[in-house]
C-alpha cells in the first residue's frame, strides 16, 4: 500500500513526512527546500535565524525578520513544494517574526515551545498559513482548540504531537522522559482522541520516528503525517557544517544526554566537550546581548543557549551544543534528501508486505 498523502485544509502534501524545524541556521533554505522538492514538508526554523547577520547582537530583533525573510525567499525561488516555519512561542520577537512570515507568504507555519495561543491573532487577512501548534499532550491541544474556537472563531489546520525522543528542547519534566506513560505511542492516540471534538483535524506524529516502519506504527495510531528532525541533519543538503554532521556519524548512543537548558527546559544533545565544560562548572555567567528566550535568567545560567547552538552549527564544537534526537546514534552514514525520502517510502511500503 503506497503512502497516503497528507492533506492540510487546501494544502495536498504528495508525501506526508515534515522535516523538523531545527535552529540556529541547522534547517534554513538549503534543507526545507530540497524536502519540499521531494515531496515533503520543507521547514526553516526561524530560532536565531539572523545569526550570520552582522547586526545579529546589536539589532537582534531586524536582524532575525531580515535574515527569515530571506531565507524564505531563496527557499521558495528554488522549490514549487510546501513550505513552512517553525516559531517557537518563546522567543521574545515571536510576533515579528510571524508577520514576517506570513507577509512572505510561507504555507505553513509550525508553532510549539509554549501554547501559541494568539497566534492566528497575527494573521493580515489577505495570506492565510496553515497553522499548526506543537504539543505534547491532548490536553494542550484541547486547550488551544477551545481558545481559538472563542477568541478567533476557528481551530488549527493540524496539530504536531512531538514525544520524548525529540531532539533539542522537549516539552516534559525530567522524570517523564523515561517513563512509559509519555512514550510518542501513548502521545499520538490521546491527541488524536482529543482533537476529534473539534473536527476532522490531522495529527502528525513526531520525537524519534526513523524508518519506514515507524511510520506505518504511528499511522495505525491515527496519525496522518509524521516529521523527523535528526536524521535529515546527515543529508547532503542540510544547512550546518560538515563537523556538526561527523558528530551525528561519531556519536554512540551513550553519548546522547539529556541537559538542563538556561530556558528551564529538558535538551538532548549529544555529549562532547562544552557539556562536560558546563557540568564541571568551568563555565561563567555572562552578558546578554539578546534576550531571546522568556524565562530565560543569564544571570545564572552557565552558558548562552543562542550562542551555544550558533558554535555548534559554525563547526566550533568545543564551545557549541549540539542537539539531536535519541535516535542520532543510528546514523551510520550521509546521504541526498531524495534518498533518504525514498528510503522512508520504500520503508513504509514493505510493512504491508511482511
Amino acid at each position: 500500500m503506497a503512502l497516503p498523502r497528507l492533506v492540510i485544509g487546501d494544502l495536498i502534501i504528495p508525501t506526508p513526512i515534515i522535516q523538523g524545524g531545527m535552529g540556529i541556521g541547522v534547517s534554513l533554505a538549503g534543507l526545507s527546500s530540497a524536502v519540499a522538492t521531494a515531496g515533503g514538508v520543507g521547514v526553516i526554523s526561524a530560532a536565531g535565524i539572523g545569526g550570520e547577520e552582522a547586526d545579529f547582537k546589536t539589532n537582534y530583533v531586524s536582524a532575525n525578520s531580515r535574515a527569515l525573510r530571506r531565507e524564505i525567499r531563496e527557499a521558495k525561488s528554488r522549490t514549487s513544494g510546501v513550505l513552512g516555519v517553525n516559531i517557537m512561542v518563546a522567543l521574545t520577537n515571536y510576533a515579528e517574526l510571524v508577520r514576517a512570515s506570513v507577509e512572505e507568504g510561507i504555507d505553513i507555519i509550525f508553532s510549539g515551545a509554549g501554547l501559541p495561543l494568539d497566534l492566528p491573532r497575527h494573521l493580515d487577512g489577505k495570506t492565510s498559513p496553515k497553522l499548526v501548534p506543537i504539543v505534547s499532550s491532548g490536553r494542550a491541544a484541547s486547550i488551544i482548540c477551545r481558545k481559538w474556537k472563542s477568541r478567533f472563531g476557528r481551530t488549527p489546520d493540524a496539530f504536531v504531537v512531538e514525544g520524548p525522543m525529540a531532539g533539542g528542547h522537549l516539552g516534559f519534566k525530567p522524570d517523564q522522559i523515561a517513563d512509559p506513560e509519555y512514550r510518542l505511542e501513548k502521545l499520538v492516540p490521546d491527541v488524536v482522541e482529543a482533537v476529534a471534538a473539534f473536527g476532522d483535524i490531522p495529527v502528525i506524529a513526531a520525537g524519534g520516528v526513523y524508518t519506514g516502519a515507524d511510520i506505518r506504527k504511528y499511522f495505525d495510531l491515527g496519525a496522518r503525517g509524521v516529521q523527523l528532525g535528526t536524521r535529515f541533519v546527515a543529508t547532503h543538503e542540510c544547512d550546518v557544517s560538515p563537523a556538526f554532521k561527523q558528530a551525528y556519524l561519531d556519536a554512540k548512543k551513550e553519548d546522547m544526554h539529556i541537559i538542563k537548558s538556561p530556558v528551564g527546559m529538558p535538551g538532548r544533545a549529544i555529549r562532547n566537550q562544552f557539556i562536560e565544560k558546563v557540568e564541571a562548572g568551568r563555565r561563567s555567567p555572562y552578558s546578554c546581548p539578546f534576550h531571546c528566550l522568556s524565562g530565560c535568567n543569564y544571570t545564572t545560567s552557565p552558558f548562552c543557549i543562542t550562542m551555544a547552538l550558533l558554535n555548534a552549527k559554525r563547526g566550533n564544537l568545543e564551545n557549541g551544543l549540539i542537539f539531536a534526537g535519541e535516535n542520532a546514534w543510528r546514523v551510520t552514514g550521509l546521504t541526498s534528501v531524495a534518498e533518504l525520502m525514498a528510503e522512508l517510502i520504500s520503508g513504509y511500503d514493505a510493512t504491508f508486505a511482511s
